[in-house]
């Protein structure tokens, strides 16, 4: 390897350095800006190297550029810096004017993993799920790629196709799965009641604007539900105020959740109210590993408050606050300035929620009782014997179930949601023998 002779800094860099000293010493000690000096100087010899003797020619602005990204990418998986492309595509992407797979992933162990594909959008049709690995998109790996970097290939024109080579836990092999870009429009909040009228289901697929106001609907239009299960299954999260306002209507008093950084000025702490709080409100979440941020929030902030009892499996683990900082009018980055904290000091970054009652996916596996069905095919038997009997034509209708009715059979098909209920039953026949 052939060795190069280290150069010195040049005039412009020595005067800058000098004219830096001086503001450096008003708030810093002499060896506190003797150390940031010579780091700075080393900086620059690693950029002036790089310029003079890198194989494929860079200007100073390109070495900047990369300088930068690899700094923001090795402080943590969710800070990036964002150049003018990027930028412009953030832009775009807060407007809602773009095309994607209705997919949120993050970095998990250096792995880019889908958090959750959201309900109804072209990831979850085409069967991604919460904890798969992207190992490419279309012919590019992900394994050196930052998670904007990543984003950003995603994304694209609605209409046109993308492929991601998937690695799945408990899979031989990783498989190859193409999805057609579309305009994401989900619906956030639904409701449903469970086997009858005593127990309702709300679902919230993410945290957008009107979570609170459709929350609020639902609870309004059915105020003699005896509880509720809050599904958060998949929900990868959204805005900070809504997963606040949720946890307000049915915590009364105490704190959320509070946001700590090193600025005193980012510090924040997010209190109960007790005006319009449903206190006494039997509840029951359900999350899984696609459950994060702001539903990591609700969930923490309910359980810590002993409002809820968790079910399910353990969340993501998003817990921390990015900001964008502009540099100049096309390009900014994106920084983690806090992370949360909830009600009982712990966080959640990296660590997620555990439930309560740790259940996996799958069906209920039902006994049925041998004579009981009999007995119904012997009455179904006969009454359609009678039928013929008095010369009435034969006619089996077929029930349609409820459009807004979780039944029996559709609750065995979904063992998390059956323990939900079975708990939320026993929490409502606690309250009720009080």
């Amino acid at each position: 390897m052939k060795t190069i002779k280290p150069f010195f800094v040049g005039v412009a860099t020595a005067i800058a350095l000098s004219g830096m000293t001086a503001i450096y010493a008003k708030n810093t000690n002499e060896s506190n800006i003797t150390s940031k000096l010579e780091a700075i100087a080393k900086f620059t010899k690693v950029v002036n190297t790089v310029e003079h003797y890198y194989v494929d020619p860079l200007t100073i602005e390109q070495i900047i550029d990369k300088a930068i990204a690899g700094l923001m990418s090795n402080l943590d998986a969710h800070s990036s810096y964002l150049n003018k492309k990027s930028y412009k595509e953030l832009e775009i992407e807060t407007k809602g004017e773009f095309g994607g797979l209705g997919i949120t992933v993050g970095m998990r162990d250096g792995a880019l993993t889908v958090i959750a594909p959201l309900e109804g959008t072209p990831a979850d049709k085409a069967g991604l799920k919460a904890g798969d690995i992207i190992l490419k998109i279309n012919d590019k790996s992900t394994l050196d790629m930052t998670l904007d970097e990543a984003v950003n290939l995603m994304r694209g024109k609605p209409g046109t196709k993308i492929t991601l080579t998937i690695f799945r836990k408990g899979l031989a092999k990783p498989f190859k799965v193409t999805i057609t870009r579309a305009i994401i429009k989900v619906k956030s909040v639904y409701a449903k009641h469970l086997i009858n009228d005593d127990v309702l289901y709300i679902r919230i697929t993410n945290f957008d604007q009107k979570v609170v106001h459709d929350v609020k609907k639902i609870l309004k239009n059915n105020p003699h539900v005896k509880g509720i299960v809050i599904d958060l299954r998949n929900n990868p999260g959204g805005l900070l105020d809504q997963a606040v306002g949720l946890s307000d209507l049915f915590i009364d008093k105490g704190v959320i959740v509070s946001q700590k950084g090193r600025v005193k000025s980012e510090n924040r702490v997010y209190y109960a109210h007790e005006a319009g709080t449903y206190k006494d409100l039997p509840i029951v979440v359900l999350v899984n590993g696609g459950s994060a941020s702001a539903s990591e929030i609700v969930t923490g902030a309910l359980q810590d408050h002993h409002r809820a009892v968790v079910v399910g499996q353990k969340t993501f683990g998003k817990g921390s606050v990015q900001v964008i900082l502009p540099l100049t009018k096309d390009e900014a980055i994106k920084l983690t300035i806090a992370r949360y904290y909830l009600p009982s000091g712990r966080t959640i970054q990296a660590k997620g929620i555990t439930p309560d009652i740790i259940v996996y996916p799958g069906k209920v596996k039902k006994v049925e009782d041998a004579f009981a069905i009999k007995e119904a095919e012997l009455k179904a038997h006969l009454r359609s014997e009678l039928e013929k009997a008095e010369g009435k034509k034969h006619t089996t209708k077929k029930k349609k179930p409820a459009k807004n009715l979780i039944d029996q059979k559709k609750l065995y098909e979904d063992a998390q949601l059956k323990e939900a209920y079975d708990v939320l039953k026993a929490l409502i026949i606690a309250k009720e023998s009080k």
